[in-house]
Order: C-alpha cells, then sequence, then structure tokens
C-alpha cells in the first residue's frame, strides 16, 4: 500500500521508471508517507542513516561505487540543510543524486510555522536541476507535476555529465493514510541525442509505421539552409501532413496554414478526432493558439517530439514522450536518410488539406478582415511583413502570402508593446526591402513614440487598424456588455492623424469600403514612408470572423471529405489511388 499524496506516488513512479533502487532514508514526520511507501516495496533497497549531512556522503559514495544515482530523504527545516556538503561534493564531482526534501505549506512560510524554513532551490548553484513540486487539487496540477519531476530525472545524466537533483515535496498537513493499492502510471519523457543511434533507428521505424504523422512548425525569424528541403524530402517518405503558418517562415508548398480551421470556433469535436494525429513532431517557437489548444484537447491521442537545440522540457500539446536535442535540419535529414523510398500515401493529408481548403471567402463584408486581405494578397515578394498580435496574426494567416515574404512577430510573449519599434529595426536592416507592418489602434498607440525614430526609412508601410478599441474581447467572449468597453476593450475615438504628419510621414484614411479601395494601390506602393488608417468597427469586425466560421464550418467531415475530395484526388493522384483514398474516409 503507497501513500495517498499523490506527489509521492509520482515519484515512486517514476523512480521505478528509472530503475532507481537505493533510498538513504533519515528520520523524520513530513517525509513519513515517501519513506513507508518504499519502505514496503520490495522494489527498493532502504538504509536509514539518522545524521542528514552522513546520509548524504553515504549516499554519496554508494553512487560512487556503483555508478548509478541515489536517492536522499529527509523531513524539512534544517534536516535538508545539513544535505548541503554533501550535495556541494556530488555536484562538483559530477555524482547522480537525488536530493528529496519534504516540506510544510508553503502557504505558512514566514508565518511561525513550526520547523518550516524556505526550502526552494536551497542548494543553489550546487544541483543540476531544483523544482518545487505543486500541491495537487486538480488534474492540471498533476500534469505540472509530473512535468517538474521529468525536468528533474532528465538532468541526472543530460549530454553524459551526470549531477545531483533537487525534489521539493510541500504538503498541506501530516498524512499518513496508505490507501493506493497501485502507483500511476507516469509519463517518462525521454532525451535522445545525436549519438544515439540505436534509438534514432526505432523512432524512425515507429514513423514508418505511423499512418497520421503531423509536423508542426513554429515561429522561426530565420530557416537555415536546407531545412525546407529536408521538411519536403521527410513529406514524401513519411504519411505526414506539415503545418505552417506565416511567422513559421517556412516555405513548402505541400504545407498546410490551420489557423483558422483547427480554431475552436471552426473545428468541430467530431472533426478533431476524425484528424487526430498519431505522433506530433514539432519545432521552432510559438504555435498560434488554434491549432495547440486542439491538440491538449485530444494530447492523450498521440506521442509528442520536440526537436530542440538545447534539449529543453517544452510540453507544448501536454503528450511530450520525446526530446531529440539537435537541429530541426539535423533531425529531418537524419529521418530521410533511414527510410529507402518515398512511402507517404498521401491519405492522411488529402483530409487535412481538403477539409482546410473548404473555406470562402469570396464575399467578406468591409472590415478588418476586408482591410486585411486586400493588403497582404498583394505585399510583393522579397518583402518583410511584421504582425502586431491577436487580430493582425490570425487574419492575415486565412490569406495566402507570397512565399518569399519574410513574416514577424512578437509573440514570444504576446505584448502589444513595441510591435512597432520591431518593425521600424527590422525595415531599417533592410532598407532595400518594401516592410509591411499591420497592427491594431491599441497597439498603435501604446508605441507611437517609434515614430519619431529618425532612422525610419522610405520603405515602411503601417496598415493601422481602427476600430476603436480591442476587438479580441469582443471575438473571445470576454466582452460582457457595454460597462465592458471603459476597461476591458479600451473603446475610444482617437484617430493618429494628427501625429503622424506632425512626423512628416504620408498619411491615408479610410472610413467606407469605396475610401479603402480608392487607396489601397497609393499604399502598397507608396515610395516614402506611409500610414494607412482604416477605421472599422470592433465589435462588427469580431462579427465577421466568426460569420466567416458560421458559413464555411463543415457539419460531418467524412460527407465534407467525400463531396469535395473526389475530384481534387483524381486530378492530384489518379483514379486508381482516389479511389483506395475514398474508402479509407468511408470506412471500408
Amino acid at each position: 500500500m503507497y501513500t495517498e499524496l499523490k506527489t509521492y506516488q509520482f515519484i515512486i513512479s517514476m523512480l521505478k521508471k528509472y530503475g532507481i533502487k537505493n533510498m538513504i532514508l533519515s528520520a523524520g514526520s513530513r517525509n513519513v508517507p515517501f519513506v513507508h511507501s518504499v519502505e514496503k516495496d520490495s522494489y527498493f533497497n532502504c538504509y536509514s542513516v539518522v545524521d542528514e549531512r552522513s546520509a548524504g556522503y553515504f549516499a554519496l559514495g554508494m553512487a560512487q561505487e556503483t555508478n548509478e544515482p541515489v536517492l536522499i530523504s529527509c523531513t524539512a527545516s534544517t534536516a535538508s540543510c545539513n544535505y548541503y556538503p554533501p550535495v556541494a561534493e556530488a555536484y562538483y564531482q559530477n555524482v547522480p543524486m537525488i536530493i528529496l526534501t519534504s516540506d510544510r505549506d508553503p502557504r505558512m512560510l514566514g508565518q511561525r510555522e513550526d520547523q518550516m524554513i524556505d526550502q526552494v532551490n536551497m542548494f543553489d548553484r550546487h544541483v543540476k536541476k531544483s523544482v518545487n513540486l505543486p500541491l495537487i487539487n486538480c488534474k492540471a496540477d498533476e500534469e505540472y507535476c509530473i512535468r517538474l519531476i521529468n525536468e528533474a530525472f532528465l538532468e541526472l545524466n543530460h549530454n553524459g555529465e551526470c549531477g545531483p537533483i533537487h525534489i521539493n515535496v510541500p504538503m498541506d498537513s501530516y498524512n499518513k493514510s496508505f490507501t493506493a493499492k497501485s502507483l500511476p502510471d507516469v509519463n517518462v519523457i525521454k532525451r535522445i541525442a545525436v549519438n544515439e543511434k540505436d534509438k534514432w533507428k526505432e523512432k524512425a521505424d515507429a514513423l514508418l509505421d505511423s499512418r497520421k504523422v503531423m509536423v508542426v512548425c513554429g515561429q522561426k525569424s530565420f530557416i537555415p539552409k536546407g531545412l525546407n528541403k529536408a521538411l519536403e524530402e521527410f513529406f514524401k517518405k513519411y504519411n505526414c501532413v506539415i503545418v505552417t503558418d506565416h511567422m513559421s517562415n517556412v516555405n513548402l508548398k505541400q504545407g498546410i496554414n490551420t489557423v483558422l480551421t483547427f480554431d475552436e470556433n471552426y473545428i468541430s469535436s467530431d472533426v478533431l478526432k476524425e484528424l487526430a494525429p498519431d505522433i506530433v513532431i514539432s519545432f521552432g517557437g510559438q504555435v498560434f493558439s488554434g491549432l495547440k489548444n486542439q491538440l491538449r484537447k485530444i494530447h492523450t491521442s498521440f506521442k509528442h517530439w520536440l526537436i530542440s537545440e538545447r534539449g529543453e522540457v517544452c510540453d507544448l500539446f501536454k503528450g511530450l514522450d520525446t526530446i531529440f536535442e539537435c537541429s530541426p535540419e539535423y533531425f529531418f535529414s537524419e529521418m530521410n536518410s533511414r527510410a529507402d523510398s518515398y512511402n507517404n500515401d498521401m491519405q492522411y493529408y488529402e483530409s487535412v488539406k481538403t477539409y482546410t481548403d473548404n473555406v470562402d471567402f469570396s464575399n467578406i463584408p468591409y472590415s478588418n478582415v476586408y482591410a486585411v486581405k486586400n493588403i497582404v494578397e498583394q505585399i510583393p515578394p522579397n518583402s518583410i511583413l511584421h504582425l502586431s498580435i491577436n487580430d493582425s496574426i490570425r487574419i492575415t494567416n486565412f490569406f495566402n502570402i507570397h512565399p518569399d515574404i519574410k513574416v514577424y512577430s512578437n509573440i514570444g510573449t504576446y505584448g502589444i508593446d513595441g510591435c512597432m519599434s520591431s518593425f521600424i529595426g527590422q525595415s531599417v536592416a533592410s532598407p532595400e526591402k518594401p516592410a509591411f507592418l499591420i497592427i491594431g489602434d491599441l497597439s498603435f498607440f501604446y508605441d507611437m513614440n517609434s515614430l519619431k525614430i529618425n532612422s525610419l526609412g522610405k520603405n515602411a508601410h503601417i496598415l493601422l487598424l481602427n476600430n476603436h478599441g480591442a476587438a479580441e474581447f469582443h471575438y473571445n467572449g470576454t466582452w460582457i456588455d457595454e460597462a465592458s468597453d471603459l476597461h476591458t476593450s479600451a473603446r475610444h475615438n482617437v484617430k493618429a492623424e494628427g501625429w503622424i504628419k506632425e512626423n512628416s510621414i504620408k498619411y491615408l484614411s479610410a472610413s467606407t469600403k469605396e475610401e479603402y479601395d480608392a487607396k489601397v494601390k497609393e499604399f502598397l506602393y507608396s515610395d516614402e514612408a506611409v500610414v494607412f488608417e482604416v477605421f472599422t468597427e470592433m465589435s462588427t469586425d469580431a462579427e465577421v470572423i466568426h460569420q466567416i466560421y458560421k458559413e464555411n464550418r463543415p457539419s460531418d467531415l467524412k460527407a465534407n471529405l467525400l463531396r469535395s475530395t473526389k475530384e481534387i484526388v483524381k486530378k492530384r493522384i489518379g483514379q486508381e489511388k482516389a479511389k483506395k483514398i475514398l474508402g479509407v474516409i468511408k470506412g471500408d
């Protein structure tokens, strides 16, 4: 029987997954739930050493001799302080040890609570990783706890360099209940280095066996030479779809942009289930929230492989299985070398492609969507395009842009501040390129002083979407009533015209479709810095996007695919293969 405390259950389960058996236990009350659980489990070898300093050195010697990690466990307060000398020695000798300190309720810190000191990160730079586990009250707490334990265990031996790790376990009360008959099956995150060839082969075999692989390309401002070519080869060799958006800057004709169709307001749970991948491979930075949120809903249905040169744990979709510690171009080139021929049967690709190609934009009313569409589709090749946040990103990704346009966005933090300053820096760095910024009014006014930068060049084109406030809150449903206009959506009637002209910048404006249409070409091909202020209404803008969702959303994926795919598939891959694909969609 094991403790009812989930944190310790997860740790004990992880110890078994890692094959760690040697426990050095020091007497105390706070660590009773852990101690009694492992001393009753025949899997573990338990040793009692009362003095914590001696226990630490005892574990150090055992770990050195066995060349395996050893765990030390104690109660709270000065007991944990006594571990410091042996922990420091282990760090400088690169000896793998797990320091498990029990702690009290963190809300009682500094409240004269008995036997309580600040134990978070207490060993500072003398451990390779220190984590403080949460008190568990819900499923999200459990997922967070398991991720932290994985992060710590992965550092026991990272790139061949061993060392101690520290796990601090708070609890809100003494616990002497041992009611759990079994341990939970925790997810162990694995890390694969470039020299572990056997593991690469195992993963390549898994890819070849998979019917539905989804490659998710996150934000990257620089695409290394050869990455696009490696991705194109990967597409041919594996049953995959490659999901891109404009911020990924991946130039691939087989890429599919899912910003619109995988939005929670568009895709149904049934369609999501139909299109769910078996394996998700991700690289790069931020992924715009639609796809990210949908994959999180079904995270138990697929394995997530992360490509990360630094090897950090980033559980983007809540299903992280393996970290490949390498560059994206190395990963895809290596996997390509392990597939002898072109194996993509195109079935998964055609299903996702047909679904995402179903959207009709032929009749968009005057709105910020209309304004963005008729700019981005005409931006010339070899241009720079900077998108501010949310609406600018979302709407621009609804439409195709020239593949030679380089796209930027400050979505590492998703703040509204500094978008225009960053854009001006990019435009100044490449004065020979046309440079375009799509920005909302609040972001513009937040960063309006950037227009005074003396280096502002003639290549700068700024589309200012002034819909009198934050349309995002109308879009996402956090706008409640008219009172929300004051402090949530920040309604205003401010124009930028005066400030733009004061800075001797060309100014254009439009408040109607006719005015807008008359000035688009002048804005696009201006030979001097220009700001085009387009006035719309934020509530209407949000309604237009939701209307696009409503009018295009397929109610039944299979019916939609059968209706739309037949002619497309026949044209692309021929009559015989089309029959096979349609048979899979029907479930034959």
